[in-house]
C-alpha cells in the first residue's frame, strides 16, 4: 500500500555523487542505511501528497519541465528534523530561483532539503553530524530532472529533463 507520492528534483551526476558519498559513509559507519535500502535517489522534494494520479500528472510535469532550465544548487549546511524519523539532510542555499521554481507547485509551506540519513538512532545523531561535517561544503551543481515517485517502497513513475523539449 502506497504511503504517498512526491514530485522530486534530481541532480547532475557530480552533485548526485557527492550526496551518495554521504549516504555511503553513513552506511559504512552503520549509522543509517535506510535511503540505500529503499532505493531512493538523491533529490529535493518539491511537493508531496498521499493522493496523486500519476497518469494525470505526467503530461503536466513534462510540459512544466520543458519550460524550465537546469537549476543551480549549492548545499551549504547540514540540518535535522526533530521527529521520530531522525532525518539528517543537506540544505540548499535558498536562492530566489529555487524558491520561485518551487512556488509553482502551490504548497503552503516548504523546507528545501536533500535527505542523507533517515531513522538515525538518537544516540548516534551527534556522530552522524560529525561525519557529515567532514564533507567539504558547500557542494554545488544543478537540478537537471524532475520526476514523480511513489513511496514506500520508492518507485519512480516518470522523470523529465529540465529544458528538454524533445518528445519521447
Amino acid at each position: 500500500m502506497s504511503q504517498g507520492f512526491s514530485i522530486e528534483l534530481y541532480f547532475d551526476p557530480a552533485l548526485e555523487n557527492q550526496v551518495l558519498k554521504a549516504w555511503n559513509v553513513l552506511a559504512r559507519r552503520q549509522i543509517s542505511t535506510q535511503l540505500i535500502e529503499i532505493e531512493s535517489r538523491p533529490h529535493i522534494t518539491l511537493f508531496s501528497s498521499p493522493f496523486l494520479d500519476p497518469a494525470k500528472l505526467e503530461s503536466v510535469i513534462k510540459s512544466f519541465a520543458s519550460k524550465q532550465e537546469p537549476l543551480p544548487l549549492s548545499f551549504s549546511s547540514i540540518g535535522a528534523f526533530p521527529n521520530e524519523n531522525n532525518v539528517l539532510f543537506l540544505s540548499p542555499a535558498p536562492t530566489m530561483t529555487l524558491l520561485q521554481f518551487q512556488a509553482q507547485f502551490k504548497a503552503d509551506a516548504w523546507i528545501p532539503y536533500c535527505p542523507v540519513a533517515q531513522e538515525v538512532p538518537k544516540t548516534r545523531m551527534a556522530e552522524a553530524f560529525c561525519v557529515l561535517r567532514e564533507l567539504k561544503l558547500p557542494v554545488s551543481g544543478y537540478a537537471m530532472d524532475i520526476g514523480l515517485v511513489e513511496f514506500s517502497p520508492v518507485r519512480e513513475h516518470f522523470s523529465f529533463g529540465l529544458g528538454n523539449t524533445i518528445d519521447t
